[in-house]
């Protein structure tokens, strides 16, 4: 099937008649649907300079974790399984987020592993919980993300390939940098540089305007954190509760006098790119059933997934193939979905994806993204179902979607419902 040919195909797929019974179908509440009770993330903070540069990932993830346990009131014993979404920790931080979840007030009884897919680990996170609660495998658990970028991005995040996996083609493509191949894809796609800061300078513009409304407050969790001065090297204490990569007055005109990143005449550079970031979320997930024996407060509700691979080199096109899934699973259509959150780990890649879908920009990140307040990668995913959810509660909207794209040549979605 040619390029041509497999647009035509999702196209159909997304704007095509829904195969479950549509939105009104989605809306219905059952005893065995699996749902949120509570979300939290802490605030994201600017890798090597901001306020976590001094903070372990298990330190992020016991505060939002710890924050689950009181916002929830829940009985921590009787949480089975938290699942941790974690990229860059030598073993995806297994041993260290365990630790985390006694730090946090956890039992010897609730079960603790870490997920690693890359930049959808958060988001497998809370999908695998979810799955084992439809199986009937746990009642309750979470599913949560953490990075701590400071600490352990670099090069050496990622092992070398033998010479036998250099030898064949796609294996080899999985170790091009990310922002090579979105430079690539821009070049190839025609997207221009003007399209891309003209998006970016949109992201920073709705998260500086949610930050100043408040509307951040609901998702984010305060942590009181001890932090090193680089002159002074004196240790003080501070609280972290807003998100510092967000800057105001950020325009597509000052975008364009960045130089680029990858190429001496590209179009990609750190301010139409995502944040490298610190931080953590956690979303409490159990079936309907449960919650209401509990006396739990619903915020919403887990739908259906979707993972999909793409050419290793076509990464950043994976929301383009798994959103139309994702809604295909539900029965829906994109039509029927109220708030899109897609990850912009770079303008150019979220920008096509979303114009190739016909989805309006205003569905889009309507608080920002990525490109304005940071992408801890094991982190986001658990932190747009939060993010979502809050706003989909805010502004009386109910059904939304979170989608990314994934290194090496994937892409991952969810349909979510509000109460």
């Amino acid at each position: 099937m040619g390029a041509a040919d497999r647009i035509s195909q999702i196209g159909g797929q997304i704007s095509g008649n829904p195969t479950a019974g549509g939105r009104d179908k989605i809306l219905e509440k059952r005893p065995d649907d699996v749902v949120v009770t509570a979300a939290c993330r802490t605030a994201f903070t600017k890798g090597g300079k901001g306020g976590f540069k001094d903070t372990p990932a298990g330190d992020l993830l016991a505060g939002v974790l710890k924050a689950i346990i009181e916002r929830s009131k829940i009985n921590p014993a009787l949480v089975e399984d938290v699942a941790v979404g974690n990229v860059l920790a030598p073993g995806a931080g297994a041993t260290e987020f365990r630790a985390a979840a006694f730090v946090a007030g956890f039992t010897e009884e609730t079960a603790v592993r870490a997920v690693n897919r890359q930049c959808s680990s958060g988001l497998q996170a809370c999908v695998d919980v979810a799955n084992q609660i439809q199986a009937g495998m746990i009642d309750i658990g979470i599913g949560a993300g953490v990075e701590s970028m400071t600490l352990n991005y670099g090069p050496n995040a990622v092992s070398e390939l033998s010479e036998d996996f250099q030898k064949v083609k796609e294996a080899a493509n999985c170790k091009v940098p990310m922002g090579v191949l979105s430079e690539a894809m821009a070049v190839d796609l025609g997207i221009t540089r003007e399209t891309q800061d003209a998006f970016a300078a949109a992201s920073y513009q709705k998260a500086i305007k949610a930050q100043k409304e408040g509307l951040f407050k609901d998702e984010i969790v305060p942590l009181k954190v001890r932090v090193q001065d680089p002159k002074t090297e004196e240790w003080k204490e501070v609280v972290v509760d807003r998100d510092d990569g967000v800057r105001d007055g950020i325009t597509a005109e000052s975008l364009s006098k960045i130089r680029p990143a990858f190429a001496k005449n590209g179009s990609i550079h750190a301010g139409n790119a995502s944040q490298v970031s610190d931080g953590a979320a956690a979303v409490l997930l159990m079936r309907r059933s449960t919650a209401e024996k509990l006396g739990q407060t619903i915020l919403g509700k887990y739908v259906a997934g979707a993972i999909v691979g793409v050419a290793p080199l076509l990464m950043g096109q994976g929301p383009w193939k798994a959103i139309p899934k994702a809604l295909q699973k539900a029965g829906i259509s994109k039509d029927d979905v109220d708030i899109f959150e897609i990850n912009e780990a770079f303008a150019s890649q979220c920008l096509w994806c979303a114009n190739q879908l016909g989805i309006p920009h205003e569905k889009i990140n309507p608080k920002g993204g990525a490109i304005a307040f940071g992408h801890p990668l094991g982190c986001t995913g658990a932190r747009q179902v939060s993010t979502l959810l809050y706003e989909l509660k805010r502004t009386g909207k109910k059904v939304g979607n979170t989608s990314m794209c994934i290194g090496t040549g994937m892409g991952m979605s969810a349909v979510w419902v509000a109460e």
